[in-house]
């Protein structure tokens, strides 16, 4: 129950005497001052275990209030509606409460407003109806007396201020997950015109937000029915999450055709010298790429190209404008890396008209001389058949793109470069076209391509640039070969330069300039090239310097290991659903109020993003879903076996929580402080989610250790077959490995010790 001491009436000054208040006997009673409508005051006494509307009732109650307690809320003095949830959270806090109109009053009161053409009336209804559209029990009554309607028109017929507001307000409905699931098609274009058409950052900021909710909201994604995949929020307690997914890529691309130049205005935003604009329009690009589908890729994929979007994300590089712009600008990386894949394992095909008109534009640039036929020209470009499907297996798409490249930014010098090759001997011909797939080979695996994912923490401006590499490092492998007098058995030990050319080169890309680049590819002489190929080839390969097994063991245990932790890292950024844990060494034995709580590691690696929910639901992409957040730097240890789950939330997990006490669970851990308190305690739901998450958190600190013996098996594991692969890869160098060893003579007498 609640217990309340008497009314204090304001004096003058608003001030009044406290009044002695009772004792209450369950529990220790928090007091907060509540404030009713007509200014009166009381400390109460409120027990946190009673329902909110049992609070409200006997308040309503004490005050002596006509009315029925339905039509009050309880508001903090910040308006947060005091709910079930937070009850619990606000009294602990002794947070000062206010009584206020219950939320469906406020939403039928805020719809008639909104019908309004008095601006005195009209405006400062939107602006609460922006504050109390994430409510739930306001949304539902606001849903109720088709209060949306009314906010399409205004979003439809208004600019400015008025606009922004609107939007905002929108785009808080949106953030609820439902309400918004037969929006027209009108609207969709509306959005599409606002971003196009207005530039201020008010109204361009929530519009680009709400098209970005709508690209996301693709019913590919729609997950079978069920509370523990849906995705939204509560709609009422006991009701089923409410999910939208009717909207999608397609739809809004449909609408953007509307709007030609709308896709120009976003990617030019990016030069936007308001850090927030530029902010937005990432992100907004961002949700494109990511939710494309294959009927329309080629196309967006090719305006975005052609708008030159990967030069203006490279400025945004040169400049820091926080943690939020680094992270977009590294999903964008990371974006990069997909289309990159995609384009690398996608077949060439001479039907396709896109592909057969490349190939047709490097041979006129290459201008090859007549010949037998078209064999003849393909053979004198370095291929080996005319099959191309063939010749660009290894690199596809991506491959062919990057000799077309190469071929048309500078036609005459490409015809010089070809015809001084068809000029040399036969045998002493570098195949062109055989040395450009290659470096397209060697620069994917440099950027860990294969992967079709990128866990970069840095930027890789010339990742972004992959074409302008290329063409560097494809005239820097003719130049090679030319200077070392190569002939066509020499193929691989040239590529194997130019393989150790580029991890020099490129070794620390966001901290070179592309100046540095052209210089050590265009001006770096072949003996020096060499030299210092060799010099790293004696410091890392065993069998060249005879030195011991192990010291090549040791650096492929390093390899193995980064290997592991970027999986681990990728988990934690990829996030997953944990329990609330009850720590074993609490006195109170409380139960959280939210027993799910998600995590995600953002891509800066600095901070653990999370939302608590009584149930689990579908978390997308980004950080927009986890308002919370913890700093990486502050977690000084993780304890393992540190908490218990409540019964029935995890499947075939032991009894947590007995009457006599508490034991931990084994799945169960805790982020401790520097000051030795604790930031958070989980319980994962299996063990290997467990066996990631420990360890890529413990990764994550600076010692870098390893706590699973899961992890550290699989480290050795790759380890060995590593080193199995190294010692039979010894063919290239012609090695001779001996059938015996040669065993010195013992020793005269027992004065000596074996050395390491």
């Amino acid at each position: 129950m609640a217990t309340y001491g008497s009314p204090v009436t304001p004096t003058a000054n608003g001030k009044g005497k406290t009044p002695v208040m009772p004792k209450v006997k369950t529990g220790i009673p928090h007091t907060n001052t509540v404030e009713s409508k007509d200014g009166q005051k009381v400390r109460a006494r409120i027990d946190p275990s009673l329902a909110t509307s049992e609070v409200v009732r006997q308040l309503c109650l004490n005050l002596k209030l006509t009315e029925t307690s339905k039509l009050y809320a309880l508001r903090t003095d910040t308006d947060e509606l005091v709910t079930d949830d937070n009850l619990s959270r606000i009294v602990r806090d002794k947070t000062p409460l206010k009584l206020t109109n219950a939320p469906a009053i406020d939403a039928a009161e805020i719809v008639s407003k909104l019908q309004s053409r008095d601006d005195f009336i009209f405006r400062p209804a939107l602006r609460e109806l922006k504050k109390y559209i994430k409510e739930d029990e306001f949304l539902t009554a606001f849903l109720h007396r088709d209060g949306l309607r009314q906010l399409l028109a205004i979003i439809e017929g208004y600019h400015g201020n008025v606009l922004s507001a609107a939007l905002t307000a929108m785009d808080n409905l949106m953030e609820m997950d439902r309400g918004w699931e037969n929006l027209p098609s009108s609207f969709v274009t509306r959005i599409v015109t606002v971003i196009t058409t207005e530039s201020s950052i008010n109204v361009s900021r929530p519009a680009i937000s709400i098209l970005k909710r709508l690209v996301e909201a693709d019913p590919r994604h729609n997950p079978a029915p069920g509370p523990s995949s849906s995705r939204g929020t509560f709609s009422g307690k006991g009701k089923a999450p409410m999910t939208v997914y009717n909207y999608g890529f397609d739809v809004v691309y449909a609408q953007t055709r509307v709007r030609p130049a709308f896709l120009e205005t976003v990617v030019d935003r990016l030069s936007s010298p308001e850090a927030t604009t530029a902010l937005n329009s990432l992100r907004l690009i961002n949700a494109l790429i990511a939710s494309v589908t294959d009927e329309h890729w080629d196309d967006f994929i090719r305006q975005l190209e052609q708008l030159n979007v990967r030069k203006k994300v490279i400025r945004l590089m040169d400049n820091n404008h926080g943690d939020d712009l680094a992270s977009s600008i590294l999903d964008f990386q990371s974006n990069i890396v997909r289309i990159t894949y995609r384009r690398k394992t996608t077949p060439v095909d001479t039907n396709n008209e896109v592909h057969r008109e490349m190939l047709n534009r490097v041979l006129l640039a290459a201008d090859v001389p007549a010949g037998d036929g078209d064999e003849d020209k393909w053979a004198r470009l370095g291929f080996e058949t005319d099959d191309m499907r063939a010749e660009f297996s290894r690199v596809g798409v991506l491959g062919l793109e990057c000799m077309h490249d190469l071929a048309v930014r500078d036609r005459e010098d490409f015809s010089k470069m070809i015809l001084a090759q068809a000029n040399r001997d036969p045998q002493r011909r570098c195949p062109f076209a055989q040395a450009s797939n290659e470096v397209v080979e060697l620069l994917a695996e440099h950027w860990n391509i294969f992967s079709g994912y990128s866990t970069s923490t840095s930027y890789q401006p010339f990742l972004l640039a992959f074409h302008r590499v290329h063409n560097l490092t494809t005239r820097f492998f003719l130049r090679m070969w030319n200077e070392s007098s190569a002939t066509l058995p020499d193929f691989p030990r040239v590529a194997a330069l130019v393989r150790s050319q580029v991890k020099v080169v490129l070794k620390s890309e966001s901290t070179t300039s592309w100046f540095e680049v052209e210089r050590e590819m265009l001006e770096s002489e072949y003996r020096k090239v060499r030299e210092r190929q060799m010099e790293k080839l004696e410091l890392e390969d065993d069998l060249l310097n005879k030195a011991p097994v192990r010291r090549l063991r040791e650096d492929l245990y390093n390899e193995s290991f980064n290997f592991v932790r970027d999986q681990r890292f990728q988990c934690l950024m990829d996030g997953a659903w944990f329990v609330n844990a009850v720590p074993v060494v609490t006195a109170q034995k409380e139960r959280p109020q939210r027993a799910w709580r998600f995590f995600r590691l953002d891509k800066t690696k600095k901070y653990l993003h999370y939302v608590d929910s009584t149930v689990k639901m579908v978390i997308r992409g980004g950080l927009e879903d986890l308002p919370d957040r913890i700093e990486v730097s502050q977690i000084a240890e993780v304890q393992l076996h540190t908490g218990a789950a409540a019964p029935g939330l995890l499947p075939n997990a032991p009894s947590d929580i007995t009457a006599n006490g508490m034991s931990a669970h084994p799945h169960s851990f805790s982020l401790i402080s520097a000051q030795g308190y604790s930031l958070a305690d989980q319980v994962a739901e299996s063990a290997a989610t467990f066996s990631d998450w420990v360890d890529g958190l413990s990764m994550l600190r600076r010692d870098g250790s390893v706590v699973g013996k899961e992890t550290q098996d699989m480290v050795n594991v790759l380890t060995e077959i590593g080193l199995k692969i190294k010692l039979l890869d010894l063919t290239g160098e012609k090695i001779d490995i001996p059938t015996a060893i040669a065993y010195e003579p013992p020793p005269d007498n027992l004065d000596f010790f074996f050395a390491d």
